[in-house]
């Protein structure tokens, strides 16, 4: 339960430190964490995988720093740790360049640091320099200053009014966490409660009894799982929505998610689906990415897809070349990854749709993507 008080990864800004190796990438992260987080030697090659580690640094907030691989490692291994350093800068918003020792060969002139401010500038993402003799504390101050662009929209704080009442509809089924709400359902809990609005919570069976009461509801969210029972159980004119809509419309674009829904109809048969889930957990019976999806698009489609799955910060777009991209809502990814997903799926000219959405669609409901709520 300790998790439950902290600030969400997703919703933290992202530093990485890179370099070269030896550079003193891990000296630096631990001197800024104030910990000791990663393994420091004079042997170079020494970090071998990110490191990640989560902290507050005033003004900028709650943060994650990560420590990189050398971007200059050598062979087939150093090879595979370097793609794994770059793959840092899809969710990182400050990339770190650390600089060694001032006798040491300037490493501006190295590949390495071309290849890296290459990514950055591909990716968006803010670039700093660091040198080993400027104080920690001095380089602390100029991290804090730095305006991090593409953060996390509101769920639904721009939604909702005080005294406003919204009906949370959360199925604690097998699927359900043990003895705690998902992460999206604790967000949307809180964001109603900043608002000065009410959460009333339930699953399905007691909707008609919580919506019978005499202070009326503002809308409904449910998870998309239960769009079916939760629409039928809802008073006639309750607006609705779910939580992975919500999110998509937060973390991404909605208006695009719901173009893309559009290209169901014009898949065909043997063309290639990837459901994308930001989160990794273990597959339960019934899964909403491997099994619900596949079968309501089944159902909306009539065709013999060949579906493609992926989780957490694994995105193969280019390896699996799919013909539509249905993704989750994004609570464990950042905002400026999934507009990275988005982006990539625009390039190719495939569509991107949303899990709430297709599952919404399954059930004869659609979505305004201007209103987030669906049409019932």
């Amino acid at each position: 339960m300790a998790g439950l008080n902290e600030t969400p990864k997703a919703n933290r800004v992202h530093i990485a430190f890179f370099g070269l190796r030896n550079a003193g990438k891990s000296t630096l992260v631990n001197a800024f964490a104030g910990q000791d987080i990663a393994i420091v030697s004079d042997v170079a090659g020494t970090t071998t995988d990110p490191v990640s580690k989560a902290m507050e640094l005033l003004p900028l907030g709650p943060c994650i720093l990560t420590d990189t691989a050398g971007l200059d490692d050598v062979g087939e291994l150093g090879a595979m740790r370097v793609r794994k350093s770059f793959a840092v800068l899809s969710t990182a918003d400050i990339a770190v360049w650390v600089v060694g020792d001032e006798d040491d060969t300037d490493s501006h002139g190295t590949e390495s640091f071309r290849m890296f401010s290459s990514e950055c500038a591909k990716h968006g993402v803010s670039m700093i320099e660091y040198r080993r003799n400027e104080p920690v504390e001095d380089f602390k101050k100029r991290i804090a200053a730095i305006k991090v662009s593409e953060q996390t929209k509101p769920l639904v704080g721009d939604l909702v009014s005080e005294g406003d009442v919204v009906l949370l509809v959360c199925p604690q089924d097998g699927s359900a966490p043990k003895g705690r709400l998902i992460l999206p359902q604790q967000q949307v809990i809180r964001e109603i409660l900043d608002a000065g609005g009410i959460a009333q919570v339930c699953q399905p069976g007691s909707i008609r009894k919580v919506a019978a009461a005499p202070t009326s509801c503002k809308f409904a969210i449910t998870d998309s799982q239960a769009f079916a029972e939760v629409n039928a159980a809802l008073p006639e004119g309750m607006p609705l929505t779910s939580f992975s809509i919500l999110f998509a419309r937060a973390k991404g674009d909605l208006e695009t998610y719901c173009k893309g829904l559009d290209a169901l109809k014009n898949l065909n048969d043997n063309d290639t689906v990837l459901v994308a889930e930001g989160c990794s957990h273990h597959r339960q019976c019934g899964d909403i990415g491997t099994v619900k999806l596949p079968k309501a698009i089944a159902k909306l489609t009539g065709k013999k897809l060949n579906f493609r799955f992926c989780s957490g910060g694994d995105f193969p777009f280019d390896e699996f070349k799919p013909k539509l991209v249905v993704q989750c809502g994004g609570c464990m990814l950042t905002r400026r990854e999934m507009l990275r997903r988005i982006s990539m799926a625009q390039v190719a000219v495939v569509p991107i749709t949303n899990y709430g959405l297709v599952l919404a669609a399954a059930n004869g409901i659609e979505a305004d993507p201007f209103t987030c709520m669906v049409h019932r």
